[in-house]
């Protein structure tokens, strides 16, 4: 049966491929589904192009404080959508919108979560002196808030889990889908891997770990850099993410030693040179609601050394030394160090983690993430017109 066309408004303040795994998975969304629905994007600021999409761009009077500006980009973009559209789909904290897309733990449970009590007492004193929190808590109690064809989409188990116990009344109407990924033809051979570390200035021999993410504090940097002086003189370590972070990390690799071995690559349009370039993707992150760089990684045929599930949303459908090596602690630096030296000692072990690795990421295609998209908006459609 044939579904018929869409008229749909996509949310999102920040529509660039260099702005994080949340951003890059409403963009691979949005290029999907102008295929087959009139799509139209939200944004205050816009770095991406795409046949049949057309781009709205919001305005932005005040960049900072950005509680303001957020509560100004969910008004803006309310007036915006009000009328002629099938459905809203929202991927920001905004009270408005049938379809919800959830890539990160909620306000709530940030600031209440296993605190009872006092402590829970100085928590909400926190919320009652300050208006960014009563902005942004009162924005998410809002989107959360049950109505009539509203669907929440999260992008991982777990984060459906928090979700239902922060907002018990989502988790009727919560579906979960994950990032998905372009498979390349075929993972780098040598030739691709020394072209993309010229391209990329990077020492074009050697070994090369990858650590991609714009937090570089929560994605374990730290941790890495602290590691790095333990490995081998011919393994250098390049990190894809937000320039503002670079100078406190360099500065924490010359106190290293390992200044020298550490490639600040800034934010990168198109990540694929960085994983073509790499022999293995570490991922010691403190917190990912999913983590769609370690599943871009396995695509391209990369080993993965990644935090265990109690970390990262991706790890509890991963089986530890079959498609990736998980960390249970991706602070302890002894362990780290020896599972790096494991993985990239062994050439047999890299092989097959990264044959697994790509066979795992070949079920989390787009073209298949976008379907169950659409089959949400239809659903959402259905019991609004009931």
């Amino acid at each position: 049966m044939t579904q018929r066309r869409l008229r749909i408004a996509v949310l999102n303040r920040v529509f660039d491929p260099a702005g994080g795994g949340a951003e890059r998975y409403s963009i691979a969304l949005v290029e999907q589904l102008a295929q087959r629905h009139e799509m139209h994007v939200f944004a205050q600021q816009i770095r991406h192009h795409a046949p049949g999409v057309t781009y709205h761009l919001v305005s932005m009077p005040l960049r900072k404080p950005r509680w303001l500006n957020q509560l100004w980009y969910a008004t803006a973009t309310w007036w915006a959508t009000r009328h002629g559209f099938d459905i809203v789909h929202s991927h920001e904290n905004t009270w408005h919108g049938q379809v919800q897309t959830v890539h990160v733990l909620p306000v709530k449970h940030n600031l209440f979560h296993g605190r009872t009590g006092l402590r829970r007492l100085l928590a909400w004193a926190k919320v009652w002196s300050s208006p960014r929190l009563l902005t942004y808590l009162g924005l998410e109690r809002l989107r959360f808030r049950p109505c009539k064809g509203r669907h929440v989409v999260v992008t991982s188990a777990s984060l459906g889990d928090t979700l239902a116990i922060t907002y018990p009344g989502t988790a009727a109407t919560t579906s979960i889908i994950t990032p998905g990924v372009v498979l390349p033809d075929a993972p780098s051979d040598d030739a691709k891997k020394r072209g993309a570390r010229i391209q990329l200035g990077l020492p074009p021999e050697g070994r090369c770990l990858l650590l991609v993410g714009n937090d570089y504090r929560k994605k374990g940097l730290g941790t890495l850099l602290q590691v790095l002086r333990d490995l081998p003189a011919d393994v250098v370590l390049a990190v894809v993410g937000n320039p503002g972070q670079i100078p406190v990390f360099e500065r924490q690799a010359q106190a290293e030693g390992v200044a020298e071995r550490v490639f600040f690559l800034g934010s990168l349009q198109d990540v694929t040179p960085a994983y073509r370039a790499a022999d293995c993707l570490v991922h010691p992150t403190l917190e990912d609601t999913f983590a769609m760089v370690v599943l871009e990684a396995m695509a391209h045929g990369l080993p993965v050394v990644v935090s265990s599930a109690a970390y990262c949303g991706i790890s509890s459908l991963l089986s530890h030394g079959a498609d990736a090596l998980l960390l249970d602690d991706p602070q302890d630096a002894a362990k780290l160090a020896g599972t790096l030296k494991q993985v990239l000692g062994d050439e047999a072990l890299r092989q097959q983690l990264g044959r697994q690795a790509r066979a795992f990421a070949s079920s989390y295609q787009w073209p298949d993430i976008a379907r169950q998209q659409d089959a949400v908006y239809f659903e959402s459609l259905a019991e609004a017109q009931s």
